[in-house]
């Protein structure tokens, strides 16, 4: 198992918008409604709902809180949040991939427009962009004196597809499918799971100089404002 690529390139996560906790909260929150909205209540057949938990135990959201957003999910008031992909072209030849929830599909599509032409890229038709990446279920650890050869030999069994080691992190790939086969395989072994999700992953990176660089990051911190972006994905190598 070869790495190809780094921590940083793989999500460009979220940082000053996510330091506000009731942003965190609002946005796990939409994450849970819309679970259960488009499945059910039980987090063990619903992969969707099984997923937000995690983030909201990743969050620290209170037990009291996911509870009421299940129940919320399940009353026909509940607003309802629409999984939405769009693709751009950024700086330098880059792709984007921009994740968003949103329960009011044409105030995103403005605020999509206005991001592009603030900020010189521009939105791609669908396809155009998401073909340079690949959805896989990823893992990660903190990198503090793991066992590797035994979390290795773990996954390699369970049926990862790759392991890259990083300073702070390990991250394992896995079949999207496997996800969280995987994952419970792993804590069930003693290992500590710092973020379980599926990601898309740029099958190959373009270097960019520091100019090209700095334009697309001023891109992603704008779109990083944006209450209904969930998450960003790029193919930018620093």
């Amino acid at each position: 198992m070869a790495g190809h690529s780094k921590w940083a390139n793989i999500k460009h996560k979220k940082g000053k918008a996510d330091a506000k906790r009731g942003k965190v909260f609002s946005r796990v929150a939409k994450e849970i409604i819309s679970a259960v909205k488009q499945g059910s209540d039980d987090p063990k057949t619903n992969p969707k709902l099984r997923l937000a938990l995690q983030k909201a135990k990743a969050v620290n959201m209170p037990q009291e809180n996911i509870q009421r957003n299940i129940k919320k999910g399940g009353s026909q008031e509940a607003s309802n949040y629409e999984e939405i992909t769009y693709e751009f072209y950024g700086h330098g030849g880059i792709g984007l991939i921009v994740l968003v929830m949103t329960d009011n599909k044409n105030r995103t599509a403005t605020d999509m427009r206005i991001a592009q032409n603030k900020c010189g890229t521009s939105i791609a038709s669908p396809g155009s962009v998401s073909y340079q990446f690949e959805k896989q279920g990823m893992i990660v650890l903190d990198n503090n004196d793991l066992d590797i050869e035994k979390l290795f030999a773990l996954i390699l069994e369970a049926g990862a597809d790759d392991l890259v080691e990083e300073e702070e992190v390990i991250i394992i790939y896995t079949p999207p499918a496997m996800l969280y086969e995987i994952k419970d395989v792993i804590e069930a072994d003693g290992f500590v799971c710092k973020e379980v999700e599926l990601a898309m992953i740029a099958k190959t990176l373009i270097s960019v100089d520091s100019t090209v660089k700095e334009k697309n990051i001023k891109f992603i911190d704008y779109l990083e404002e944006l209450d209904d972006v969930d998450s960003i994905y790029h193919n930018m190598q620093f």
